[in-house]
């Protein structure tokens, strides 16, 4: 049994939060408004790719304030990121943006940067364009990895629902694109609940998601897991779309998130929120909160 702080030190509870005013006068407000022990920002436009450069004063002010807090954070790299591109200009942004989201979550404190995993854009499932889609993932991204120090920000992967040519869309997909980053000690996993069940997952399967994070300790590796996306679905397993739903409002269901807090490698593992209702007090957040205090309280 977990008293409140003990349960705030295992699974910390948060959701993605906009920077709005600032990083100290939005973000943070809005974080602790809202009771986050955890949270997560764009450092730019998620949109675009535009390498917004920071504020060192308020870069300063935010990394004290969310260290005294003992919050967490975590940066999300623009959605347009994807390394396995066969467009040489794509390919190259989204290595720089990659890049300096990393230099960013270092000026702001955040102890990793989420990447979506992308795709490789073939008109038709070809393993020449997957095989050269993980040497570009590997070209781009390992240098970047080698060159952080041993206490810097992890590079936090983020499988996709399943849509397109994706190159990583389910726990199984990311043997291989580890391997492609030698398994760099720096590399982490973020696991968007909503994306694995579009994969076909069987989270809504008793026992389900306790069997999806066995199979990811073996795939990845213990330790790997460093975030996870808690996030309900609009639609049914292995649809391959990727529509957040509020917690327990949608295909997922509660129980599965109570097998999530008590599995062992979700242990030191913040859960943020990216649904419609996490951003309203009394909202995901508090639901996440609840789960966690009824799976380990």
């Amino acid at each position: 049994m977990l008293d409140p702080a003990q349960l705030a030190a295992r699974n910390p509870v948060g959701t993605h939060v906009t920077v709005g005013k600032g990083l100290v006068a939005g973000a943070l407000a809005s974080a602790d408004e809202l009771g986050c022990e955890a949270f997560q920002v764009f450092c730019g436009n998620p949109r675009g790719w535009a390498l917004s450069p920071g504020k060192p004063a308020e870069d300063a002010t935010f990394r004290a304030a969310t260290a005294e807090r003992g919050t967490r954070v975590f940066v999300h790299a623009p959605y347009l990121v994807n390394p396995g591109s066969p467009t040489p200009l794509t390919f190259e942004r989204s290595v720089a943006s990659v890049a300096h989201n990393l230099r960013r979550a270092a000026e702001v404190g955040a102890e990793g940067v989420v990447v979506h995993t992308g795709s490789y854009v073939a008109p038709d499932d070809t393993s020449e364009r997957y095989d050269a889609a993980l040497r570009q993932v590997r070209d781009g991204l390992l240098p970047l990895l080698e060159a952080l120090p041993d206490d810097g920000p992890w590079l936090l992967l983020e499988p996709t629902a399943g849509q397109g040519r994706s190159l990583c869309a389910g726990v199984d997909d990311l043997a291989a694109y580890l391997d492609a980053l030698d398994r760099h000690p720096r590399v982490g996993v973020c696991l968007d609940t909503c994306h694995v069940f579009a994969a076909g997952a069987p989270l809504d399967e008793p026992g389900g998601a306790t069997a999806t994070l066995d199979r990811l300790v073996e795939v990845a590796g213990e330790g790997r897991l460093r975030l996870v996306h808690a996030n309900d679905s609009m639609d049914v397993r292995g649809a391959f779309k990727d529509r957040h739903q509020s917690i327990g409002d949608g295909h997922i269901g509660m129980d599965p998130f109570l097998e999530l807090f008590r599995h062992p490698a979700t242990a030191g593992v913040p859960f943020i929120a990216e649904t419609p209702g996490s951003r309203e007090v009394g909202g995901d957040v508090q639901v996440l909160q609840e789960l966690r205090a009824k799976a380990l309280g």
